[in-house]
């Protein structure tokens, strides 16, 4: 049974509703937020008239706010904007689902201001304004607003659309616009895009940056910015309309033969029954190499496997798809492979996928690979046989190998931490002696359960031969110690 002084519902009732309140104004006093929260909350209790007066007046007050939002202080913005978006979409919306869009249009017409003025690194405030863009297309059908002036209104955000705020628009608002708000949307870009910018004399051109081919100009950042508004938005109509020729219009002949752009077509095509289209979209497709590695476009590969699908050439898609495992080590792909053959074949397949992968040119590709499939024996046993080669610097691979190798495999998980203290200490990486130091008492915790060393060093070799190669490094073993 939980205290009389636990803090839950029932005990905070048997204070008496004088006695919270009294609570409530000693905790709110000197918190802005908190002081907010309380006066939205009267404001509701009253009406969703008062709360959309209330959310109006906090709208105002933000945008009219200049000081700079730092990565401390954004935690703090992201919940005032949530809590009026909450305001609006939960309550305003339900009494009146016409003042709640306006209030929400008004909410995203703040997103440019915000982010001008906020480090928002961690991308919170970005998830606020995504959500509310979403939530308008909801908004706008409860509010049965008129299709030609709810595609006016989109036309608008997305000319104002610097952050990429408004980039699920078109497919949010598609239900509310209805066939004759799409047209009438798709009218306005293509307006839009028979009316560049016009370029002014050479004598009033702003110049705003400096790139290797020469000075950059204002006038021709808002001719691209035109450009790629209309493109993208014409793109997205496209979609929602269902016409994949209208989306194909919007590359040239030279941009659909970009593997990734040749594959957002061909998965178009194939859904509009017109495989055999997209297969030689695909096929015309340049393929790029780089760095020696034949390393698979998933893009456009994955685009292929639906295409070959779809033609009922299912034994070359299982071929795409082995071979991108072949070249990757993608276990997505050798599931799907595994998945699409026969019963009793993929034992066979599996032991097979595994053997490559043990053999893989990348060891650490490797060990990625047979530590999350898991196959952790493989995994143990490239770590002994490999274990000069293992770069210690991928700590964000070797790090949970070395947890999943641990309890089974403590050896070969000793020395994977081994190849990451040696390579901080022989790198002298000050800021990963912390990381270093605890590797090194793992690895004193795991010697108790490593039966045989074999041809390694024992671990009280292995910190004797540190002491004597690094002992002149002691902000590391202060932390050892």
């Amino acid at each position: 049974m939980a205290s009389k002084t636990t803090i839950n519902a029932k005990n905070l009732e048997a204070l008496g509703a004088e006695r919270l309140a009294e609570l409530l104004i000693e905790i709110s006093t000197g918190d802005a937020t908190a002081k907010r929260r309380l006066r939205m909350k009267l404001a509701a209790a009253q009406s969703a008239t008062d709360l959309a007066k209330e959310v109006r007046k906090r709208l105002i007050a933000i945008a009219r706010s200049r000081s700079f939002v730092d990565w401390t202080a954004i935690r703090s913005l992201a919940t005032d904007l949530d809590t009026q978006r909450r305001a609006i979409v939960e309550t305003v919306a339900t009494a009146d689902p016409k003042e709640a869009l306006d209030l929400l249009w008004r909410f995203m017409d703040l997103a440019k201001a915000i982010f001008d003025r906020c480090d928002d690194s961690n991308g919170i405030v970005s998830e606020i304004f995504r959500s509310a863009c979403q939530e308008i297309g909801d908004l706008a059908q409860k509010a049965n607003v008129d299709s030609k002036v709810l595609a006016d209104h989109v036309f608008d955000a997305l000319l104002a659309n610097n952050y990429g705020q408004f980039d699920g628009l078109i497919s949010a608002v598609a239900p509310a616009l209805g066939p004759k708000g799409l047209e009438h949307l798709k009218h306005r870009m293509i307006d839009l895009s028979k009316k560049p910018v016009i370029r002014p004399a050479a004598k009033d051109r702003v110049k705003i940056g400096w790139s290797t081919s020469g000075p950059i100009f204002a006038d021709e950042i808002e001719e691209r910015s035109r450009v790629s508004t209309v493109r993208h938005a014409l793109m997205q109509i496209a979609d929602v309309q269902g016409d994949v020729d209208a989306f194909i219009a919007q590359y040239d002949e030279a941009a659909r033969k970009v593997p990734k752009i040749a594959a957002e077509i061909a998965l178009r095509l194939v859904d509009a029954k017109r495989a055999a289209e997209a297969l030689a979209i695909l096929d015309a497709a340049e393929q790029r190499r780089s760095g020696g590695w034949d390393w698979p476009d998933f893009d456009w590969e994955d685009a292929r496997i639906a295409v070959l699908e779809a033609l009922g050439r299912c034994e070359e898609a299982q071929q795409v798809r082995w071979d991108c495992f072949e070249r990757s080590l993608s276990a997505p792909h050798l599931r799907a492979y595994l998945k699409n053959l026969p019963d009793f074949d993929d034992v066979e397949a599996e032991e097979k996928a595994l053997d490559h992968a043990e053999r893989y040119r990348s060891h650490l590709g490797a060990l990625s690979f047979l530590v999350s499939w898991p196959c952790l024996d493989r995994a143990a046993r490239l770590v002994i046989a490999h274990a000069a080669d293992l770069d210690g610097d991928h700590y964000e691979i070797l790090v949970p190998t070395a947890q999943a190798l641990a309890a089974k495999y403590p050896l070969a998980a000793t020395l994977v931490l081994r190849s990451m203290i040696d390579f901080t200490l022989g790198k002298s990486r000050s800021s990963r002696y912390k990381h270093a130091a605890r590797h090194l008492l793992e690895c004193s915790s795991l010697a108790s359960t490593v039966t045989d060393f074999g041809a390694f060093e024992t671990h009280q070799a292995y910190e004797a031969r540190l002491r004597r190669e690094h002992g002149r490094k002691p902000s590391f073993w202060n932390l050892v110690g």
